[in-house]
């Protein structure tokens, strides 16, 4: 399963994986044709078409071991809600196919606990049609953009302290960078590729387009990027000014989770859209807070056959005014009213000795099996602790994934050491965060 997922990693950065696997046309073209249909129609016929696509959904996830446990019918209210534990505990139990007929991925989310997720090849060539109708929107054409890549890719080891930081791929048109290596010491070498490459977008998580605004104010440089579009974090509240002062660009920012149970966009700052057509959201009020509602986000994939996930709690939080009514709220779940954005979803990174921000830390857990939950824990810039609840069946085979996994992140003037754990440090609210930095 990891090769396929080595396999799938690589044939994505390629041209032919790009047009022949991501925008197969078969299911492709008609996504892409169903969002601008959607974007444009009244609530009774977003509400039409997702009622429509759910049947098949619930019909799928009849037959897995999940569906048949809870008897879950064709009502989407006949099914309870679905938790992440349930599905990292048992994930096979949510599968309609064989797991080596599907696309394998993991994630971490934010709290450390692996999670395995299995994908049909016609719910990436949607999520691919989704992603390209955003960079539309945002007034690019995603099959010739030149971009820059600024997340969390391992492009070289992080002892590795010389130039280049990046790789070109997609024949040309993408320049991916390691956010990891980004420094006042580095700043010279990145900013000198972005000049030569002069991508038209920046994509990237929120902290490292922060990261870069900051260190090219610092040396009060700039560069030209007319757009940026970001995911994966809540942005703070300065980041659209910041990026136009330094770099001249238009931001864009959405929301979304690897389970893929619910999209929302934002192309301007503070207006989010839920996407109509991509799942069937559903906002469960869980907390008052003043005049204010927080709603948890709760999500049904429309696309995923071969992994069905319904009525999926994410985890994720949104604030309404008490005054919405019941109308209001489902106009913000079928794409027609704005929220203010997701609450709750800051990214975990780490600080190294040399002033960089680390991103990607919650990549640490992933394809680490028998284990329970995860925490990092950065006592002093050089000195990280990483706290492992061990589950049956915890080996030296699982440390040494670990271990691969920290080198892949952490430069070496980083002590990191790994810790068995009966618990998980706690902060004063009583809340166990993936990352906690002391200082």
């Amino acid at each position: 399963m990891k090769l396929i997922r080595q396999w799938a990693s690589k044939v994505k950065r390629t041209v032919l994986g790009d047009q022949v696997v991501r925008r197969m046309p078969l299911w492709y073209n008609p996504a892409l044709h169903m969002l601008d249909t959607l974007g444009v129609v009244s609530i009774e016929e977003r509400r039409a078409f997702g009622e429509g696509r759910l049947r098949h959904i619930l019909r799928a996830a009849q037959k897995t071991a999940y569906g048949r446990q809870c008897g879950g019918g064709l009502q989407l209210s006949t099914w309870p809600l679905l938790s992440k534990e349930q599905v990292r505990s048992h994930p096979g139990a949510f599968l309609t196919v064989p797991a080596w007929l599907t696309v394998p991925a993991s994630t971490s989310g934010t709290t450390g606990t692996p999670l395995k997720l299995y994908r049909s090849l016609s719910s990436i060539a949607v999520e691919q049609a989704v992603l390209d109708w955003l960079w539309r929107a945002a007034g690019l054409d995603p099959r010739r953009v030149r971009y820059a890549v600024l997340r969390g890719e391992d492009i070289k080891p992080p002892h590795e302290t010389a130039p280049p930081f990046w790789q070109v791929d997609l024949g040309g048109r993408r320049m991916v960078f390691s956010s990891n290596h980004l420094n006042a010491k580095t700043l010279p070498h990145f900013r000198e590729a972005l000049q030569r490459f002069q991508p038209e977008c920046l994509f990237a998580y929120p902290s490292c387009a922060e990261s870069l605004c900051r260190l090219l104010l610092s040396e009060e440089e700039a560069l030209h990027i007319p757009c940026c579009i970001t995911s994966s974090e809540q942005p703070s509240p300065h980041l659209a000014r910041l990026l136009q002062e330094v770099l001249g660009a238009r931001w864009v920012d959405y929301y979304g989770q690897a389970e893929r149970v619910a999209f929302a966009y934002a192309l301007q700052p503070g207006e989010y859209y839920f996407l109509p057509g991509y799942a069937i959201v559903e906002l469960i009020p869980v907390a008052e807070s003043g005049d204010d509602i927080l709603y948890e986000i709760v999500g049904t994939s429309l696309w995923n056959r071969a992994m069905p996930l319904v009525r999926y709690r994410t985890g994720d939080l949104v604030r309404l005014p008490k005054s919405l009514g019941e109308r209001e709220v489902e106009e913000i779940c079928w794409g027609l009213r704005p929220f203010g954005g997701v609450e709750g979803r800051m990214g975990d990174y780490l600080l190294s000795p040399e002033g960089g921000v680390l991103m990607g830390i919650d990549h640490i857990p992933r394809d680490v099996d028998n284990v329970v939950r995860m925490q990092v824990i950065q006592e002093r810039p050089d000195l990280v602790r990483i706290l492992v609840i061990p589950d049956k069946g915890f080996s030296e085979q699982n440390i040494a994934q670990i271990q691969h996994n920290v080198a892949l992140k952490l430069p070496p003037s980083m002590q990191v050491t790994i810790e068995m754990v009966d618990e998980l440090e706690r902060t004063a609210q009583n809340k166990t965060p993936f990352v906690i930095r002391r200082f």
